[in-house]
């Protein structure tokens, strides 16, 4: 009799361990939503740099022409700072200060170079949204000291008439796309042509850089895979929605623990009565 109790107890323990433990995770669950995915792109030619954020230095000998991240950072705001490597703070050659960070996003950050040629930062929020089956997305980005320009795939114009910061994406067929970039509304070259790798269930970004007066223009490329519109593809790094801590199996025991408390409240009912 003592051992039939003792199991019981242990039971309805345990589930009641279950039950807070899901609610627990449950919980926790916005806190870990709050977070974003922030890579940060090097777009200003022949400068290295160390990148700050909050004066702490996050980046060091950071390359032009390279993507670093995704950071995992909370929303809220940031300070941002570029300086030259191993220079002191108060140096800085480029400063953002209290730049925002939503919540659940996913966000490149670029220093680059105006229209005009002077160094600046600019956010770019990306697009993580599911593609359809066979589908991979490209988005291009104008971030260099150039004019308007058309991107071409194929040798036929695919976006056209973009400027200084903008940019333009579509959903294509995955494959081998052959790209250049030409200035808007001619067939002059100004970058490539070069083969694009779009792969199924992914976003390819872009981005021109440089400046064409100093005949530095170049291309950067980032991608974001996990964006597959079939069960099992999680968009990685993704407005930190691709691990809450809550998967199917915690809803499971959950469930589990609150039928076990629900038996256990029922049999010592019957029992008393």
């Amino acid at each position: 009799m003592r051992l039939t109790h003792f199991r019981r107890t242990a039971a309805a323990t345990a589930a009641a361990a279950l039950v807070f433990g899901g609610l627990s995770a449950l919980t926790a669950t916005p806190a870990l939503a709050a977070s974003s995915q922030v890579s940060v792109v090097h777009g200003i030619p022949d400068t290295p740099v160390d990148v700050y954020v909050n004066g702490k230095k996050t980046i060091p000998d950071f390359q032009p022409g390279k993507v670093a991240g995704p950071l995992t950072l909370p929303a809220g705001s940031y300070d941002l700072a570029l300086t030259k490597p191993g220079a002191a703070l108060g140096d800085a050659i480029l400063k953002v200060d209290n730049a925002k960070v939503p919540g659940g996003a996913n966000i490149s950050l670029v220093a680059h170079l105006t229209t005009a040629g002077k160094p600046t930062i600019t956010a770019f929020a990306n697009d993580v949204s599911k593609v359809a089956a066979g589908q991979a997305r490209l988005i291009v980005r104008h971030t260099a000291a150039a004019p308007a320009v058309d991107i071409r795939a194929g040798g036929k114009p695919v976006f056209q008439g973009l400027t200084n910061p903008k940019e333009a994406k579509a959903d294509l067929p995955a494959g081998t796309v052959n790209a250049d970039v030409v200035l808007a509304g001619s067939s002059t070259v100004v970058l490539g042509p070069k083969d694009l790798d779009l792969k199924e269930g992914t976003a390819t970004i872009v981005y021109a850089i440089g400046s064409a007066d100093d005949k530095t223009l170049g291309l950067v490329a980032q991608t974001i895979t996990g964006l597959h519109s079939a069960p099992g593809g999680v968009p990685s790094g993704s407005g930190g929605l691709a691990a809450t801590g809550v998967g199917g199996w915690w809803y499971g025991l959950v469930a589990v623990g609150l039928l076990l408390l629900l038996l256990g409240g029922a049999t010592r009912l019957r029992r008393r009565s």
